[in-house]
């Protein structure tokens, strides 16, 4: 694979979501990935969704464009051959992402003893040690509090882990400046980030700590309400439900014209005092707002609105469901240069994302698919641990690596 990391070496022990989309987002800029897992498949091999086939579409979704190789890691024989892939030599290698710390064998202490240089990037669940994830950080820190219908008491998670995703891509970021701290010093690192330090941080960056050291109300639930600014879900006539935004100016302007409420919405702040061409005094009057909105949608289409509010601009969506997206939205197809539409063995025939990125330097880069489990095991032998024919077949009779092609199933 070509890309803007040519020639780049990255050795991944992971599992679930930031250090796998990490890696994936390294290979998709043609870095070279191996994925290490046990034999039996790693933590999230049978990680939902899956296929009708019973294999995950999660995993194969987040290891795309890797290079597999499945280990018996709990084996003196299988630590050392792991051991050989991350401290490989190489300009380019020495580059290892994890969120399984494991003591010992698999530190940066050890590691490094083999090859001075080692960057080791690794993700912890909390700066404690403690095992996290999305579905717990937040309610440690208060976003499911602020999520749901207005006057909601109980909490409402989110289906979309926003730490994970963040993490995932603070991982690419921290392992490009730990190298390029290496290529101009010479010198290796240990590199450690927490997923709740990525979510305290994240929204300490948004102003909501300091919102509630300083403010005496808590934030609250607002439903799909824009906080802060104006922004509204409304059910048509036809019953499909749009979202439209009115953050900026333009974006309020535009509204307000293209639903022919101007005189409503003037009337509105003579009676108020409120000039709503301010964000804020939208938020405040949102219900009023909606109020003097809502039943200009409930009068008409989706088709009868929607070519005008695009020639105007407008910021605005309809709500729809993943599969109706998929029908529906070319931005999901292979209209989009970013897709493309693969057959994967066990899987499908589906729409696969590349990268999101591109490159003047660097031609875009088709998706490749997730390779099987251990795949690439008696090549990453071969090219990476520089073990010979018979080393290799000794460990594949004694059981230290899988067979190429394996494919783990979740435990009935």
């Amino acid at each position: 694979m070509n890309g803007i990391l040519k020639g780049m070496r990255v050795v991944e022990g992971s599992a679930f979501v930031a250090v796998p989309l990490a890696g994936m987002t390294l290979a998709q800029m043609g870095a070279e990935v191996i994925r290490f897992d046990r034999i039996e498949g790693g933590l999230d091999a049978g990680r939902w969704p899956l296929a009708p086939s019973g294999n995950s579409l999660f995993w194969a979704g987040l290891n795309k464009g890797k290079k597999s190789i499945a280990v018996n890691m709990k084996s003196p024989e299988g630590q050392e051959l792991v051991t050989r892939i991350i401290t490989a030599p190489g300009e380019d290698a020495g580059l290892f992402l994890t969120n399984l710390r494991v003591r010992g064998w698999m530190d940066y202490e050890t590691l490094s003893q083999y090859r001075k240089d080692l960057v080791m990037v690794t993700l912890m669940g909390d700066r404690h040690g403690n095992p996290q994830v999305d579905y717990t950080v937040n309610p440690a820190l208060g976003i499911p509090q602020m999520t749901g219908p207005e006057g909601l008491k109980a909490p409402v998670a989110s289906a979309l882990p926003a730490w994970d995703l963040i993490a995932g891509n603070l991982i690419v970021s921290s392992l490009l400046a730990a190298e390029r701290h290496r290529l101009r010093k010479g010198q290796g690192q240990d590199v450690e980030l927490t997923l709740k330090d990525v979510a305290a941080a994240t929204i300490g960056h948004l102003g909501l700590i300091g919102d509630a050291a300083v403010n005496r109300e808590e934030r609250g639930k607002c439903g799909n309400s824009l906080y802060g600014a104006y922004g509204q879900d409304f059910i048509c006539a036809d019953g499909r439900r749009v979202m439209v935004i009115g953050l900026t100016a333009r974006q309020w302007r535009g509204l307000v014209e293209m639903t022919g409420t101007s005189e409503e919405i003037a009337a509105l702040e003579s009676k108020t005092g409120l000039d709503l061409r301010d964000e804020g005094n939208r938020w405040k009057l949102r219900h009023a707002i909606t109020g003097i909105l809502g039943e200009w949608f409930a009068m008409r289409r989706v088709e009868d609105f929607a070519e005008d509010f695009n020639a105007k601009g407008l910021t605005w969506s309809v709500f729809r469901t993943v599969k109706e997206a998929l029908a529906e939205d070319p931005d999901l197809s292979d209209d989009n240069p970013m897709f493309s539409t693969m057959t994967q063995p066990g899987l499908g025939t589906f729409p696969v994302p590349g990268s999101p990125v591109t490159f003047s330097a660097t031609d875009r880069q088709p998706p490749v698919p997730a390779p099987a489990l251990g795949a690439h095991t008696e090549e990453i032998l071969g090219d990476v641990a520089r073990l010979d024919d018979t080393e290799i077949a000794q460990l594949f009779d004694r059981g230290i690596v899988q067979s190429p092609g394996f494919v783990a199933r979740p435990a009935a």
